[in-house]
């Protein structure tokens, strides 16, 4: 890796008499994007990932699904916030010095865009591209009489026991509508025959009735015996609407579905018991505050007024597609034995020393061992955990459940270590927002089976990836540990690219000893010998290594800082990049999603370059590079630089100190990372993402695409 001789009077600027003197930095509100729309230009380069046509066609309609479950996410979680501080009164500001009404509205304005985007893509490119590939989602109108007959009858055998409509008058109230359910509604009156009303109420006023879609049944429905054609539930279920209504009239269906509030507070300093309280905190999320509703734009007027007043929502709430609506459920599709249609597959690896014949813990206590997912296959991380469990000389396994997954052979090879004999103390999240379900019911059956099983310390989120292994080895015992930047999910670990080391460093493995104790019982742990862990020395840490690169640039010595995070957005390490900028620091980020920072402003941040790369696996793993006159630091761990990660959190950053390591990470790793200009997009000082200019004659280089050839 090359590092840049700093120049320090690089990002400084000159006043009006024409002296040297740096920025303001007390006050960094105008120096900042806002964090609600930089998620949303994050949202935006997922969604030019679909309208990429070089892409294959359902890779394409897979990043418009993901952008749909982004944005129901965006609306439970961060909408749902900024609604109800407005909703209260408050007017604190943002950091770059918004009230919340009026990132409401600039959200809306912004989102209302995407939409148009996303629904124009999948209507004119996406469907069409699919029928032209013979996989056809046919309307309900367009088939055969004798295609309609075998669907009635799916119909009649599969969804019509299921449904359930519910109407509205006085004596039947407004239904509770779940949130993320697709729902029909309509206007059912009575008959009319020979001009005269056949009103079995007494009442010929039509009467509002909502029907929920059954989420056991599939969004498309096949049509006849193939596997190639398919109809939209929605419009089955409209096309046979009348088999719920005998002797009235139903009218035309329309599809609504609404968001609601997911981000329920959790007061641990008055819970007896943890696991009970999430239990119950669950439950209350099911009923959140509506905070968005998406309505077909062909819905009557009076109907989405009705839907207004009854959700308690306002106009700007509503957000109409002309279109479908929940693209996610076309997902589906995307599990047809199309090849052609999708990247093509791969193989991950082996490390090539863990291909020995020896011992894991050999291996281990002979070299550290770097992991660099998915391109290395997940194995390493379960056998080594499986080699735990069945080795008669480990007498002690700890380790930190964040995200497990719910078919995880890992909770099971625990399991099993218990009923070996062995001490097995699992940390089981539950407080993980989304997966809580999945870690409750874990948490639950390692208990049952003998685990020690913690949760946590109150008013924190145990969010660090670290599994201690304690082996007795005659002279003594030996810790091995394994730290990493993803969670232990062999799942996800597919799709997500992350890095990790397994070492048998003494240091590490005390460190680790004494952060389990602290997490398991009442230990203060203050200092640390080699790890950085929040929210006791994280941030410090941090800072001082940004202050030390920034001392070096003054002194004119080599210096440089490179970090490939997934969000910037802590005030306190952003003012401290700034000083770092304006000494002359060269700083490259690599941040997948917010980024608050702003690169490039003349005068402020001049050396700062930041790129997001967005590709065929989500960016998930964190690696900090400084350069430190020469002799470089390096660190992977499970934190980005937010307040949550540093103050919030329980957090574990691990320096690396085997050469081969932190040559690969720094010269392969992050060096392709910023050499990128395939996938990477550069953040500009206005705060717009492009993509990187290919020069003529200029090797197209795709990060991800390079890691899989390797």
């Amino acid at each position: 890796m090359i590092t840049k001789k700093p120049n320090p009077q690089t990002a400084q600027h000159k006043d009006a008499e024409g002296a040297i003197s740096p920025l303001n930095l007390h006050d960094l509100r105008p120096l900042l994007f806002n964090y609600e729309l930089s998620l949303l230009e994050f949202n935006r380069r997922v969604l030019e990932e679909a309208l990429d046509d070089t892409q294959p066609l359902l890779e394409r309609l897979k990043f418009l699904s993901i952008f749909s479950s982004n944005l129901d996410e965006f609306f439970m979680i961060r909408v749902s916030g900024l609604k109800e501080t407005s909703n209260e009164g408050v007017t604190k500001l943002s950091p770059d010095g918004m009230t919340p009404l009026e990132q409401l509205k600039l959200i809306r304005s912004y989102l209302q865009t995407l939409i148009k985007e996303q629904t124009r893509l999948l209507k004119t490119k996406v469907l069409p591209a699919l029928q032209s590939a013979a996989i056809i989602i046919a309307p309900y109108d367009s088939l055969s009489e004798a295609e309609k007959d075998g669907l009635k009858e799916y119909f009649m055998r599969r969804i019509f026991p299921m449904l359930t409509p519910q109407a509205i008058d006085p004596g039947h109230p407004f239904p509770y509508i779940s949130g993320m359910s697709l729902n029909l509604g309509l206007m059912v009156g009575p008959v009319r025959a020979h001009g005269i009303t056949q009103s079995l109420t007494g009442k010929p006023d039509p009467r509002f009735t909502r029907i929920k879609l059954p989420p056991l049944v599939p969004r498309l429905v096949p049509v006849g015996e193939t596997e190639s054609k398919f109809v939209l539930v929605e419009e089955l279920v409209a096309a046979n609407i009348s088999a719920l209504f005998p002797r009235m009239h139903p009218g035309k269906c329309y599809t609504f579905r609404v968001t609601r509030d997911a981000d329920v507070e959790i007061r641990e300093d008055e819970a007896n018991d943890l696991l009970r309280l999430m239990e119950q905190t669950l439950r209350k999320r099911r009923f959140g505050s509506p905070v968005r509703l998406e309505v077909s734009s062909e819905m009557l007027e009076e109907m989405v007024n009705l839907l207004i007043k009854e959700l308690e929502l306002t106009d700007e709430d509503v957000y109409t597609v002309d279109g479908l609506l929940d693209i996610t459920g076309l997902m589906s599709l995307y599990e047809l034995d199309r090849p052609e249609l999708k990247d093509k597959p791969f193989t991950p690896t082996i490390p090539a020393i863990l291909k020995r014949k020896e011992s894991i813990f050999e291996i281990i206590k002979e070299q550290d061992v770097l992991l660099h997912h998915p391109y290395q296959s997940y194995t390493a991380v379960t056998d080594f955990i499986k080699a735990a469990a069945d080795d008669p000389d480990v007498v002690i396994i700890k380790m930190c459940l964040y995200r497990t997954g719910q078919d995880s052979p890992i909770p099971k090879m625990l399991i099993e270590a218990s009923k070996r004999g062995k001490q097995v103390t699992v940390l089981v999240e539950l407080k993980a927002r989304f997966d809580e379900e999945n870690n409750i019911e874990w948490a639950k059956q390692l208990e049952e089976a003998g685990v020690h099983v913690v949760y946590g310390v109150v008013g924190l989120k145990t969010h660090c990836k670290v599994t201690l292994v304690v082996r007795n080895e005659g002279d003594g015992l030996r810790q091995y540990v394994h730290i990493a930047t993803g969670n232990y999910n062999p799942i996800t670990s597919g799709f997500y690219t992350d890095v990790g080391i397994l070492t048998a460093n003494d240091e590490i493995g005390a460190d680790a000893t004494d952060l389990f104790n602290y997490l398991t019982g009442f230990s203060r742990q203050k200092k640390y010998r080699r790890l950085l862990v929040a929210p006791v020395n994280l941030r410090e840490s941090f800072l001082s290594l940004i202050s030390r690169e920034t001392s070096h640039a003054r002194a004119g010595r080599p210096a440089r800082i490179i970090a490939k995070i997934n969000r910037l957005v802590d005030m306190t390490t952003i003012r401290a990049l700034y000083e770092a900028s304006q000494a002359g620091v060269p700083i490259d980020l690599i941040v997948r999603g917010i980024c608050m920072l702003k690169p490039g402003a003349p005068g402020l941040s001049e050396t700062i370059s930041v790129r997001s790369i967005v590709g065929r696996f989500l960016e998930h793993g964190r690696i900090y590079y400084f350069a430190n006159d020469g002799e470089a630091d390096v660190y992977i761990g499970s934190a980005d630089w937010m307040p949550r990660n540093f103050d919030r959190r329980i957090e574990v950053v691990a320096p690396i100190k085997d050469a081969r390591i932190k040559k690969y990470l720094v010269e392969e790793v992050l060096n392709i990372y910023l050499r990128d200009n395939v996938k990477a997009r550069q953040l500009l000082s206005d705060g717009r993402y492009v993509r990187i200019k290919v020069n003529p004659g200029e090797a197209r280089i795709n990060s991800q695409e390079y890691f899989i050839g390797r």
